[in-house]
């Protein structure tokens, strides 16, 4: 039996803690909050994506770094076993749109009252409002040979056979992301990569953006480009802001743009009726002017655009409000449709750590090893979820790379 301590009562944690104690080592969890999971709380709405049910070949597709790092992870705990696990420990689960997996509740503090449950009956001893200062190494000198325990911030030294690292990353930073696995990292030896925000809304320059605050368009499509370079396409639902725009689609586009976090701005263009060719949609215009043939431009536009939105087009459009659609020329017309079509936006920025679902960078997988996510430098030494140069798009992937590593560490430990 080892001493393990696991630092960080998150996803990957409290996964690590549980697979470490039921298989029969003595675990200590770590965790400078208050109580355990407080990023979960917050995840999916509150709800908690907790996972998806895709095939594995569509969970690798999902992760946008390193993804064949994640081959055993994935394979030794897949996204069916998560389920699975919940399931079996009392928590019912639904699938929604896209294959996103929720709690039956809707609540997510259903999910961390099953991971503090098993926690409780593996005899896992959990530390909260405690903070780890540093992490103990056999030699003063590098390179370091063997973990021996943690150092508090009280100055008290607890000694362990394992320790695994699941402090997370820098996002969410008010849940306790502060970033102290990569300096523990660092501090051994370890190279840490450039990190950025990743899942994060958008700034954008139109103050019209901004007068469309709180306004969410579905089934919408948009394409993001760097001087005439597409650099990302989507399709669903987006939503405006008072700083630019957010929503799924934008959250996901940021994680596949951010490469280019300075070098914006982006141009984006929005098709608001992507169902519909050009033609088509000048038709549907057509069709639509006909029925109002006697009323302005701005109060024949109801069927094509939620109310709050009309102003808006009427004014890029350049066609005068109150002119009768009557009256409307074709040439306008079809810049009209081309403008429902390419409504540009300009992209100035990402937000900032605090409101990133994640972080993209991390400790380098280079030094892990894929097949147990211990430290390839110190013995005894391991890192799970996000705290790792590992990230994914939105749907439950990135939680599954927390309870998939977590549970691989938990396992591998000696």
């Amino acid at each position: 039996m080892s001493r393990v301590i696991v630092v960080g009562g998150g996803a990957a944690g409290m996964m690590a803690a549980i697979r470490a104690a039921e298989t029969g080592h003595q675990v200590r969890l770590i965790e400078q909050n208050e109580k355990l999971g407080k990023k979960i709380y917050i995840t999916g709405k509150g709800r908690c994506n907790l996972t998806n049910a895709c095939d594995t070949e569509e969970l690798f597709r999902n992760v946008l770094r390193n993804p064949k790092f994640l081959y055993s992870a994935f394979y030794t705990f897949s996204n069916l076993q998560t389920i699975d696990f919940f399931e079996q420990n009392g928590l019912k689960t639904k699938t929604e749109r896209g294959e996103r997996v929720f709690p039956m509740s809707d609540h997510s503090s259903d999910v961390i009252a099953v991971l503090r449950r098993r926690l409780e009956q593996e005899k896992v001893k959990i530390l909260l409002n405690t903070r780890v200062s540093e992490l103990l190494a056999e030699d003063a000198a590098y390179p370091f040979s063997h973990i021996t325990g943690v150092k508090l911030a009280d100055g008290t030294e607890l000694q362990a056979d394992a320790v695994i690292v699941a402090t997370g990353g820098f996002s969410y930073q008010t849940t306790g992301s502060t970033g102290d696995g990569y300096r523990f990292a660092e501090k051994l030896g370890h190279k840490v990569t450039r990190r950025i925000p990743a899942l994060v809304p958008f700034e954008a320059e139109e103050a019209w953006v901004k007068e469309l605050q709180g306004l969410s368009l579905k089934n919408v499509t948009v394409t993001i480009y760097k001087e005439k370079k597409q650099l990302y396409e989507g399709f669903g639902e987006m939503l405006f802001t008072h700083f630019g725009v957010s929503g799924p689609l934008l959250i996901s586009a940021s994680s596949v743009v951010n490469d280019y976090a300075e070098k914006m701005p982006l141009e984006m263009y929005i098709d608001l009726k992507p169902a519909l060719t050009e033609q088509q949609l000048d038709k549907r215009v057509l069709r639509d002017f006909e029925e109002n043939t006697n009323k302005s431009f701005k109060n024949a536009l109801q069927k094509l655009f939620p109310s709050k939105m009309i102003p808006v087009m009427v004014k890029m459009s350049e066609i005068p409000e109150e002119k009768r659609v009557n009256e409307i020329t074709k040439e306008e017309r079809l810049t009209f449709v081309r403008l429902m079509k390419h409504l540009p936006v300009t992209l100035t920025g990402l937000r900032d750590f605090n409101e990133a679902i994640i972080t993209r960078g991390g400790v380098s997988v280079k030094e892990v090893d894929p097949s147990t996510m211990e430290s390839k430098l110190v013995e005894g030494l391991y890192f799970t979820g996000e705290v790792l140069d590992l990230d994914a798009l939105t749907g439950g992937f990135n939680l599954q790379i927390a309870w998939s590593t977590g549970y691989l560490a938990g396992e591998s430990v000696r």
